[in-house]
């Protein structure tokens, strides 16, 4: 294949007119020209220029190969200027994969401010509802990062980037409401809505309130993280979920669990992360979980120490 030197050569002998002009524009010498053209020749089996005495003109297959030259020439300067722009974490394109929950509260800012502040970084998002899920798209390579609750297992590279707290959503008025914070134990017996077995929060779940002893009845189960307190506001139950689920304006009541329930969300990528995505990661640390204020100014109330107990992820 043709190298990129002999393609700029022929260019710049179709710009000239010269042999000796292109090596003064190249910076090169006439004889690294000339050497540089007779490769191309020998490679395409063509004339591409004839010598004249006042020059050099192109022959109709030179002059074919210019403008797809030219093209080669400028697909290369793009693509050091793109590479050059991802290694300064100022442009290319990241690939983003999360939970489905922490779209809003978590990414939302900083993807709008990076649209903004970096117009040439391309941005896609991709949402689950299962951890193995978007672990796979990890370690298949077809996302940069995704940001999850942290994995057990897997061999990738964890980055911390906010806590988030697991709560009670109840209907308003509801005898668990009545209480400033509730204990796993008073959920025994409680109607629950849960999440349907997609959901990572399902088995999650199951786990802890096995480790807890506690048996909750479950009434209904829902693959959409954020409708389990919409239902449980509804009057079906009450709902155990990310406080990230609970919408602003939420009809129902929301209270902390006696010790405070809190579990840690990371950044996940394959290995070392690469300047762009380093900067975004940083940019989600520092943004942090957004809670409603109505939420906040509930969870408030006689909040409990902050700890996280037994039945964590």
């Amino acid at each position: 294949m043709a190298s990129l030197r002999a393609l700029e050569c022929l260019v710049a002998v179709a710009d000239s007119g010269s042999i000796t002009q292109a090596a003064q524009l190249l910076h090169s010498s006439q004889p690294a020209v000339s050497h540089q053209l007779a490769s191309l020749e020998r490679e395409t089996r063509t004339v591409l220029l004839r010598r004249e005495p006042r020059g050099v003109k192109l022959t109709p297959a030179g002059r074919a190969a210019v403008a797809d030259a030219r093209r080669a020439i400028e697909a290369a300067a793009s693509a050091v200027r793109s590479a050059r722009a991802a290694g300064q974490a100022a442009g290319g394109v990241l690939r983003l994969a999360c939970a489905q929950s922490l779209t809003v509260p978590l990414l939302a800012a900083v993807i709008r401010r990076w649209f903004r502040r970096y117009p040439e970084v391309a941005i896609t998002l991709r949402e689950s509802t299962a951890m193995d899920e978007a672990l796979g798209l990890v370690d298949s390579d077809e996302v940069d990062v995704a940001v999850l609750t942290a994995p057990s297992t897997g061999s990738f590279t964890i980055t911390a980037v906010a806590e988030e707290e697991i709560v009670l959503a109840a209907p308003t008025g509801h005898v668990l409401a009545e209480q400033s914070a509730v204990r796993l134990e008073d959920l025994d017996g409680a109607p629950l809505v849960h999440f349907a077995p997609d959901n990572g929060l399902s088995a999650w779940l199951d786990q802890a309130f096995a480790r807890a002893g506690v048996h909750p009845e479950t009434v209904m189960r829902t693959s959409v993280t954020a409708a389990a307190p919409q239902l449980a506001a509804a009057g079906l139950g009450i709902a155990v979920c990310p406080v990230s689920a609970v919408s602003d304006g939420f009809p129902g009541a929301v209270r902390s669990f006696s010790p405070r329930w809190v579990r840690q969300l990371v950044a996940v990528t394959s290995g070392e992360p690469d300047p762009l995505v380093a900067r975004f990661i940083g940019d989600l640390r520092s943004h942090g979980m957004r809670v409603p204020r109505g939420v906040r100014a509930q969870l408030a109330q006689d909040s409990p120490p902050a700890e996280t107990p037994r039945p964590s992820s």
